[in-house]
């Protein structure tokens, strides 16, 4: 049971603190295109949330363009963005909070 709530604990603080740092990824490289909760040049963050996991929100900052053809779509506006692996992480868990927005 300890072993179970330590566990918890740990996946809850990691979460959260992924949160101030994804905003301040946001904010340096997607802010220009994309908004929280509003259209702009790019979907929301709460579009993207609903529609794509953790693991796809992540190939499509890698490599938009080949993601942009496995969904089927004709074309990709979104630049290739040269992240980390982290800040890749922690901007993907970002969009992801806004989920239920």
């Amino acid at each position: 049971m300890k072993k179970i709530i330590l566990i918890l604990s740990v996946a809850l603080s990691c979460s959260l603190s992924a949160e101030p740092e994804g905003k301040a990824v946001f904010e340096k490289y997607c802010w220009g295109c994309h908004h929280q909760t509003a259209m702009a040049f790019g979907p929301p963050f709460n579009e993207i949330a609903k529609k794509r996991s953790l693991e796809e929100i992540q190939a499509y900052i890698t490599d938009p363009e080949s993601m942009y053809k496995a969904f089927g779509y004709k074309r990709t506006a979104m630049t290739k963005l040269t992240l980390t692996d982290k800040e890749r992480e922690v901007v993907a868990k970002y969009i992801l909070t806004y989920k239920g927005k």
